[in-house]
Parts: structure tokens; sequence; C-alpha cells
């Protein structure tokens, strides 16, 4: 019997309020609520390991906005304490 594949982030908000079909790299932090940084995907890019389907126009680069959150909600794990802080520090 195969375990069921549960995405556990689901991040298909993100498009909602976005007027483009696309993301350029230099408007990631906007679009993720600043989640993630433009370098980030860089990164992943020189790796062949960032978003599927990236454009490149000149300089700038840009991404799906459907293959952008589908690689995000893969990245993304939920906090296991509720990410909460409440400022305790442990000596």
């Amino acid at each position: 019997m195969q375990k069921q594949s549960k995405k556990p982030i689901d991040l298909s908000y993100l498009a909602d309020n976005w007027p483009s079909p696309i993301v350029s790299r230099d408007k990631l932090t906007e679009f993720s609520g600043g989640l993630l940084h433009p370098r980030t995907t860089a990164n992943h890019d020189c790796f062949g390991t960032g978003p599927k389907g990236a454009i490149r126009v000149g300089r700038k680069v840009a991404y799906p906005v459907k293959s952008l959150i589908e690689w995000m909600e893969k990245r993304a794990t939920p906090q296991k304490n509720g990410g909460v802080n409440h400022g305790h520090y442990n000596s």
C-alpha cells in the first residue's frame, strides 16, 4: 500500500493578487511576502534546482507564477512549534 503524498503547505493564494502570469526575479520578495530573496533563486538556477520554466530577456529573469508556487511549496515546511518565538532564551 502506497503512502498518499500530502502537500503540507498550500501557497496557491499568492497568485490571487499577482497581476501577471510571471514574476520577475527582482520582485520575488514582494511576491512571496518576504519569504523569498532573489539571490535564493539565482543560486538555485545556477545549480539547476530552481523553479522550472525560467525566462530570460536580456539580463532580467522571470518565472511562471504556477511553477514558482510549486517550487516554493516543495521547499516549504510547517513550523513544529507554530512559529512563535516568545522571546525566551535557553541559557
